[in-house]
């Protein structure tokens, strides 16, 4: 594959765009794809989080132009959930 990919229905969630490799690649953010789909198509928070993860961010397209979905933390938020990880050392 040689070009950017997008995720059909998101563009509503588009936060950025990766441009370190060949291919520039789309950075979508999940929560925000979460709210579309529990406002756009009527899910349930639950059934939103369900279908991108079986639909979206694990479905395999291939190539350098793939987009990336990313979950969105402030600072506080990912050092608690570092301070919660148990490290094999």
């Amino acid at each position: 594959m040689n070009f950017t990919l997008y995720a059909d229905g998101f563009d509503e969630a588009i936060i950025g765009l990766e441009m370190n490799g060949n291919i520039p690649r789309v950075v979508y953010s999940i929560e925000k794809m979460v709210f579309i789909l529990m406002h756009r198509d009527g899910m349930s928070e639950e059934e939103a989080v369900e279908f991108i993860s079986f639909n979206v961010t694990s479905a395999y397209l291939g190539g350098d132009g793939a987009p990336i979905y990313i979950n969105q933390f402030n600072k506080r938020e990912i050092d608690d959930i570092i301070d919660d990880m148990q490290w094999d050392s």
